[in-house]
């Protein structure tokens, strides 16, 4: 099987960069891609593409020999297993609030005797190799999102779930949970206070921790508290704020921020 280059770099203690696409283009993705990322995860939770989309966007992404991974609308099997069966190496799956609802994520995504997916990798044998259902269980990365104040208090189990590879934490629905401004680039004692339980106790259980922010500050500042890998805005957001930057530049304006919110 084609090995995993995200999870080759996370163990060789590469802090990654995570790339993010929200609009349901082959040929922007395969740009995108084209970028330097470690990784690239397509957004079927508040991203445009849906499961019709995965193959072109999946393609686009690895002839760039990136990694590919999807974001998940749900913590629902169906949708779980077609993303993996169409290449995806890595799942991000929202909300995972309890153990339970982490069991049954990795249940969806792995085969047995580790968990119950459905057999027929219809695209990702022929991406992957013959042998993808003897090794995809090692290969494929499957990540919770920690997002709000049941799952902070959770967490332990949450990491207890044998198959699980990590959590990913969205610092927006996190902050609403918590009481706070939705934001990507927190500063509220309460908010960090909790990130920072999230990437000790994830790292504690051998895990990888990750989260999304607004930008490359953000980012560094995630990295510094150890998280292992992050992502940057999405690609629309990306475009927008750098076509508003050329604009700005050609009338002698300062420069545009990207939204710290989304």
């Amino acid at each position: 099987m084609r090995p995993n280059e995200l999870k080759k770099r996370l163990a060789a203690g590469v802090q990654a960069v995570n790339g993010w696409i929200a609009v349901p283009n082959s040929y922007q993705a395969e740009v995108y891609a084209s970028c330097g990322w470690d990784s690239v995860t397509i957004d079927m939770q508040h991203g445009a593409p849906d499961v019709n989309d995965l193959i072109s966007l999946l393609q686009a992404i690895q002839i760039n020999n990136v990694t590919a991974m999807v974001r998940v609308p749900w913590n629902e099997p169906s949708v779980i297993m077609r993303a993996l069966d169409a290449g995806a190496y890595g799942l991000i799956c929202p909300m995972i609030n309890t153990k339970a609802e982490a069991e049954a994520f990795v249940s969806a995504g792995r085969y047995p005797p580790f968990g119950a997916r459905s057999n027929g990798p219809f695209r990702a044998s022929q991406y992957a190799g013959a042998d993808y259902q003897v090794k995809c269980n090692d290969e494929i990365q499957l990540f919770a999102m920690i997002e709000t104040r049941e799952a902070l208090s959770n967490l332990d189990a949450i990491l207890s779930v044998k198959g699980l590879d990590g959590v990913y934490v969205g610092p927006t629905d996190l902050s609403l949970s918590l009481g706070k401004p939705a934001t990507l680039d927190p500063t509220d004692p309460e908010v960090l206070a909790a990130m920072k339980t999230i990437v000790d106790k994830t790292r504690k259980a051998g895990k990888i921790a990750g989260s999304h922010t607004d930008g490359p500050k953000t980012a560094h500042k995630r990295f510094a508290d150890g998280y292992h890998f992050c992502t940057l805005i999405n690609d629309i957001r990306l475009l927008a704020v750098a076509a508003q930057n050329a604009v700005r530049e050609a009338r002698g304006e300062a420069k545009a921020e990207a939204s710290k919110s989304y």
